[in-house]
């Protein structure tokens, strides 16, 4: 069996920012604002120049994918459309790659997030993906569908609650990296600096995070035991540093990859 066939899940992630240009014809037209001036006037009249500009705003400019075997071991992991990292061109692989594999989508606030910025994006650009989008009881736009799981909607009972430090704090409590010298919040800044390999690269660190989060929800499901979910740890560590070599962001996830210590207040 090869690797496509052998394709289980997707985990991944995206970062996106935001298109002022689109937001000055929708809720400024007429005030003949440019992109930069859209988003400064959005974040005054909201009141709060830190806020979050509605996702229906934003478009990717970074896509991290990682594949996933049945047997939970990691098969490939890469950032779309490498090295253009063009917009239209990674939401067209995206679509294209849930169609082809039509495996469980694995991510973290995908619900809230990365999913309707894909949807939104699709919409834009044209991109058809009936295998996600054509309506099914059960298919992956049904919220307890079993083909999409949404670590944080999972482990938060599906927003019953409230998880302060989100796939940081999992991450973290793992001994995984979590977030390093970037975030989030700086995607915008690094874009503007035309650092998309910067961004793509933090980007595929989360991913990484969102795999070994994942295999721990694995071990409180039963798929899997804690012994077997630490030896498939240890396995995707020695996966990473053949492939360091090539890759850098690997090796910059590598230098700050930890062990599992389960002791309170170590």
């Amino acid at each position: 069996m090869n690797q496509e066939e052998q394709t289980r899940y997707i985990v991944y992630d995206t970062e996106s920012v935001v298109d002022g240009a689109l937001m000055s014809r929708v809720l400024y037209q007429g005030e003949q604002l440019d992109g930069a001036g859209a988003i400064d006037r959005y974040l005054e009249d909201v009141g709060d120049p830190e806020a979050f500009i509605p996702v229906s705003f934003h478009v990717p400019v970074a896509i991290a994918v990682a594949r996933v075997s049945a047997d939970f071991r990691l098969l490939d992991i890469s950032c779309l459309d490498d090295p253009e990292f063009d917009s239209i061109a990674m939401t067209e692989i995206f679509w294209k790659g849930v169609s082809h594999y039509k495996a469980v989508l694995v991510d973290f606030n995908g619900r809230g997030f990365d999913i309707p910025l894909m949807t939104l994006n699709a919409f834009r650009f044209g991109v058809s993906c009936p295998a996600y989008f054509r309506d099914d009881r059960y298919g992956y736009r049904y919220r307890f569908t079993d083909k999409h799981i949404d670590l944080m909607d999972w482990m938060t009972g599906y927003g019953a609650s409230r998880i302060r430090g989100g796939l940081n704090l999992l991450a973290k409590m793992l001994g995984k990296p979590g977030k390093m010298d970037t975030s989030g919040d700086q995607v915008a800044g690094l874009y503007a600096e035309g650092k998309l390999r910067q961004i793509n690269d933090y980007c595929m660190h989360d991913v990484l995070d969102t795999y070994f989060v994942f295999l721990r929800t694995r071990v409180l499901t039963g798929e899997i035991s804690i012994e077997a979910e630490q030896a498939l740890v240890d396995e995707a560590g020695d996966w990473l540093r053949q492939r360091a070599e090539q890759a850098p962001a690997l090796q910059v996830y590598l230098d700050n990859f930890g062990a599992w210590n389960p002791e309170p207040f170590a």
